[in-house]
Protein backbone atom coordinates (compact mmCIF):
# COMPACT_ATOMS: atom_id res chain seq x y z
CA UNK A 1 0.00 0.00 0.00
CA UNK A 2 1.60 3.30 -1.01
CA UNK A 3 1.27 6.61 0.79
CA UNK A 4 -0.07 8.06 -2.45
CA UNK A 5 -2.92 5.55 -2.48
CA UNK A 6 -3.87 6.65 1.03
CA UNK A 7 -3.73 10.27 -0.11
CA UNK A 8 -6.04 9.49 -3.03
CA UNK A 9 -8.54 7.79 -0.72
CA UNK A 10 -8.37 10.81 1.57
CA UNK A 11 -8.94 13.15 -1.38
CA UNK A 12 -11.99 11.15 -2.47
CA UNK A 13 -13.38 11.23 1.07
CA UNK A 14 -12.90 15.00 1.24
CA UNK A 15 -14.56 15.40 -2.15
CA UNK A 16 -17.50 13.27 -0.99
CA UNK A 17 -17.77 15.37 2.15
CA UNK A 18 -17.74 18.51 0.03
CA UNK A 19 -20.62 17.19 -2.07
CA UNK A 20 -22.68 16.36 1.03
CA UNK A 21 -22.03 19.78 2.56
CA UNK A 22 -23.05 21.64 -0.58
CA UNK A 23 -26.19 19.59 -1.08
CA UNK A 24 -27.17 20.08 2.57
CA UNK A 25 -26.57 23.82 2.39
CA UNK A 26 -28.50 24.08 -0.87
CA UNK A 27 -31.48 22.24 0.59
CA UNK A 28 -31.42 24.47 3.67
CA UNK A 29 -31.28 27.60 1.53
CA UNK A 30 -34.18 26.39 -0.58
CA UNK A 31 -36.30 25.70 2.50
CA UNK A 32 -35.50 29.08 4.05
CA UNK A 33 -36.32 30.96 0.86
CA UNK A 34 -33.09 32.99 1.08
CA UNK A 35 -31.60 33.75 -2.34
CA UNK A 36 -28.03 34.00 -1.14
CA UNK A 37 -26.16 33.85 -4.47
CA UNK A 38 -28.34 36.56 -5.98
CA UNK A 39 -27.83 38.81 -2.95
CA UNK A 40 -24.09 38.22 -3.10
CA UNK A 41 -24.05 39.07 -6.80
CA UNK A 42 -25.95 42.30 -6.10
CA UNK A 43 -23.36 43.23 -3.46
CA UNK A 44 -20.53 42.66 -5.92
CA UNK A 45 -22.31 44.61 -8.63
CA UNK A 46 -22.77 47.43 -6.15
CA UNK A 47 -18.98 47.65 -5.80
CA UNK A 48 -18.75 48.42 -9.52
CA UNK A 49 -15.51 47.73 -11.37
CA UNK A 50 -13.67 47.30 -8.06
CA UNK A 51 -15.56 44.11 -7.22
CA UNK A 52 -13.70 41.81 -9.66
CA UNK A 53 -10.38 43.59 -9.03
CA UNK A 54 -10.64 43.18 -5.26
CA UNK A 55 -11.63 39.54 -5.65
CA UNK A 56 -8.59 38.73 -7.81
CA UNK A 57 -6.21 40.54 -5.45
CA UNK A 58 -7.83 38.96 -2.40
CA UNK A 59 -7.59 35.49 -3.96
CA UNK A 60 -3.90 35.97 -4.74
CA UNK A 61 -3.19 37.15 -1.20
CA UNK A 62 -5.22 34.46 0.57
CA UNK A 63 -3.56 31.53 -1.21
CA UNK A 64 -0.25 32.68 0.24
CA UNK A 65 -1.53 31.96 3.78
CA UNK A 66 -2.58 29.27 2.61
CA UNK A 67 -6.36 29.31 2.13
CA UNK A 68 -8.06 26.43 0.22
CA UNK A 69 -8.06 27.58 -3.40
CA UNK A 70 -11.08 25.39 -4.16
CA UNK A 71 -13.26 27.35 -1.71
CA UNK A 72 -12.19 30.67 -3.24
CA UNK A 73 -12.94 29.37 -6.74
CA UNK A 74 -16.39 28.12 -5.72
CA UNK A 75 -17.03 31.59 -4.31
CA UNK A 76 -16.11 33.12 -7.68
CA UNK A 77 -18.79 31.06 -9.38
CA UNK A 78 -21.36 32.14 -6.78
CA UNK A 79 -20.44 35.83 -7.04
CA UNK A 80 -19.77 36.31 -10.73
CA UNK A 81 -21.41 33.42 -12.58
CA UNK A 82 -19.66 30.67 -14.50
CA UNK A 83 -17.70 32.40 -17.27
CA UNK A 84 -16.56 35.47 -15.36
CA UNK A 85 -16.05 33.39 -12.22
CA UNK A 86 -13.71 31.00 -14.06
CA UNK A 87 -11.71 33.89 -15.51
CA UNK A 88 -11.36 35.77 -12.22
CA UNK A 89 -10.53 32.67 -10.17
CA UNK A 90 -7.98 31.60 -12.77
CA UNK A 91 -6.37 35.06 -12.73
CA UNK A 92 -6.32 35.11 -8.92
CA UNK A 93 -4.79 31.63 -8.75
CA UNK A 94 -2.19 32.50 -11.37
CA UNK A 95 -1.26 35.73 -9.60
CA UNK A 96 -1.04 33.82 -6.32
CA UNK A 97 1.13 31.18 -7.95
CA UNK A 98 3.54 33.85 -9.19
CA UNK A 99 3.53 35.48 -5.75
CA UNK A 100 4.24 32.15 -4.08
CA UNK A 101 7.11 31.56 -6.50
CA UNK A 102 8.68 34.86 -5.41
CA UNK A 103 7.99 34.34 -1.69
CA UNK A 104 9.48 30.83 -1.80
CA UNK A 105 12.86 32.27 -2.71
CA UNK A 106 12.77 34.47 0.38
CA UNK A 107 11.54 31.74 2.74
CA UNK A 108 14.46 29.44 1.94
CA UNK A 109 14.66 25.66 1.62
CA UNK A 110 14.16 24.62 5.27
CA UNK A 111 10.87 26.53 5.65
CA UNK A 112 9.49 25.33 2.29
CA UNK A 113 10.59 21.74 2.99
CA UNK A 114 8.54 21.82 6.20
CA UNK A 115 5.51 23.06 4.24
CA UNK A 116 5.94 20.14 1.83
CA UNK A 117 6.35 17.63 4.65
CA UNK A 118 9.97 16.89 3.77
CA UNK A 119 9.23 16.36 0.07
CA UNK A 120 11.16 19.31 -1.37
CA UNK A 121 13.78 16.97 -2.84
CA UNK A 122 11.00 15.10 -4.66
CA UNK A 123 9.55 18.38 -5.95
CA UNK A 124 13.03 19.38 -7.09
CA UNK A 125 13.47 16.09 -8.97
CA UNK A 126 10.04 16.30 -10.61
CA UNK A 127 10.01 19.97 -11.58
CA UNK A 128 13.64 20.83 -12.26
CA UNK A 129 14.45 17.85 -14.46
CA UNK A 130 11.24 17.57 -16.47
CA UNK A 131 10.26 21.16 -17.21
CA UNK A 132 6.91 22.24 -18.65
CA UNK A 133 5.27 18.76 -18.84
CA UNK A 134 6.00 18.16 -15.15
CA UNK A 135 4.59 21.53 -14.07
CA UNK A 136 1.47 20.89 -16.12
CA UNK A 137 1.13 17.40 -14.68
CA UNK A 138 1.51 18.37 -11.02
CA UNK A 139 -1.14 21.06 -11.50
CA UNK A 140 -3.52 18.41 -12.82
CA UNK A 141 -2.53 15.76 -10.25
CA UNK A 142 -2.61 16.75 -6.56
CA UNK A 143 0.88 15.33 -5.90
CA UNK A 144 1.79 18.48 -3.95
CA UNK A 145 -0.54 20.99 -2.20
CA UNK A 146 -1.21 24.19 -4.15
CA UNK A 147 0.48 26.79 -1.93
CA UNK A 148 3.59 24.80 -0.88
CA UNK A 149 4.11 23.85 -4.53
CA UNK A 150 4.17 27.55 -5.43
CA UNK A 151 6.81 28.16 -2.78
CA UNK A 152 8.84 25.11 -3.82
CA UNK A 153 8.91 26.17 -7.47
CA UNK A 154 10.76 29.32 -6.47
CA UNK A 155 13.58 27.21 -5.02
CA UNK A 156 14.02 24.40 -7.52
CA UNK A 157 15.54 24.63 -10.98
CA UNK A 158 12.32 24.95 -12.98
CA UNK A 159 12.34 27.80 -15.48
CA UNK A 160 9.87 30.56 -14.69
CA UNK A 161 8.31 30.51 -18.18
CA UNK A 162 7.68 26.77 -17.86
CA UNK A 163 6.21 27.28 -14.40
CA UNK A 164 3.95 30.11 -15.57
CA UNK A 165 2.68 28.36 -18.72
CA UNK A 166 2.25 24.98 -17.03
CA UNK A 167 0.38 26.57 -14.13
CA UNK A 168 -1.84 28.63 -16.43
CA UNK A 169 -2.88 25.57 -18.44
CA UNK A 170 -2.99 23.09 -15.58
CA UNK A 171 -5.17 25.21 -13.28
CA UNK A 172 -7.84 25.97 -15.88
CA UNK A 173 -9.79 22.66 -15.66
CA UNK A 174 -10.02 22.84 -11.88
CA UNK A 175 -11.04 26.50 -11.98
CA UNK A 176 -13.83 25.64 -14.42
CA UNK A 177 -15.10 22.73 -12.35
CA UNK A 178 -15.12 24.48 -8.97
CA UNK A 179 -16.60 27.70 -10.37
CA UNK A 180 -19.40 25.62 -11.89
CA UNK A 181 -20.23 24.32 -8.41
CA UNK A 182 -20.52 27.88 -7.12
CA UNK A 183 -22.44 29.11 -10.16
CA UNK A 184 -25.08 26.41 -9.65
CA UNK A 185 -26.38 28.52 -6.76
CA UNK A 186 -28.88 27.03 -4.34
CA UNK A 187 -30.21 24.51 -6.86
CA UNK A 188 -29.44 20.99 -5.52
CA UNK A 189 -29.74 19.47 -9.00
CA UNK A 190 -27.37 22.08 -10.40
CA UNK A 191 -24.88 21.33 -7.64
CA UNK A 192 -25.04 17.60 -8.33
CA UNK A 193 -24.46 18.18 -12.06
CA UNK A 194 -21.59 20.58 -11.36
CA UNK A 195 -19.96 18.21 -8.87
CA UNK A 196 -20.33 15.35 -11.37
CA UNK A 197 -18.45 17.50 -13.88
CA UNK A 198 -15.84 18.24 -11.23
CA UNK A 199 -15.33 14.54 -10.51
CA UNK A 200 -15.00 13.85 -14.25
CA UNK A 201 -12.40 16.59 -14.67
CA UNK A 202 -10.48 15.39 -11.62
CA UNK A 203 -10.45 11.80 -12.90
CA UNK A 204 -9.56 12.67 -16.50
CA UNK A 205 -7.09 15.39 -15.53
CA UNK A 206 -5.51 13.12 -12.93
CA UNK A 207 -5.16 10.27 -15.41
CA UNK A 208 -3.59 12.53 -18.03
CA UNK A 209 -1.31 14.19 -15.48
CA UNK A 210 -0.06 10.84 -14.20
CA UNK A 211 0.51 9.74 -17.78
CA UNK A 212 2.61 12.85 -18.39
CA UNK A 213 4.65 12.21 -15.26
CA UNK A 214 5.31 8.58 -16.17
CA UNK A 215 6.27 9.63 -19.72
CA UNK A 216 8.85 11.93 -18.12
CA UNK A 217 10.17 9.03 -16.05
CA UNK A 218 8.57 10.07 -12.75
CA UNK A 219 6.48 7.68 -10.65
CA UNK A 220 3.53 9.78 -9.30
CA UNK A 221 2.79 7.07 -6.71
CA UNK A 222 6.23 7.21 -5.20
CA UNK A 223 6.28 8.36 -1.59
Amino acid sequence: MTGSASERRGALLRLGGLVLVFVAVAVGVQLSGWDGPQQLRESVEGAGAWGPVLYVLGYAALVLVPTPASVLTILAGALFGLLQGVLLAWLGALLGAVGGFAVGRRLGRPAVDRLLGGRLAQADRVLAHHGLPAVLAVRLVPVFPFTPLNYAAGLVGVRFRHYLLGSALGMLPGATAYAAVGASGANPLGIVVAVAGLVLLVVVGGWWGRRLLRREGVDPDQE
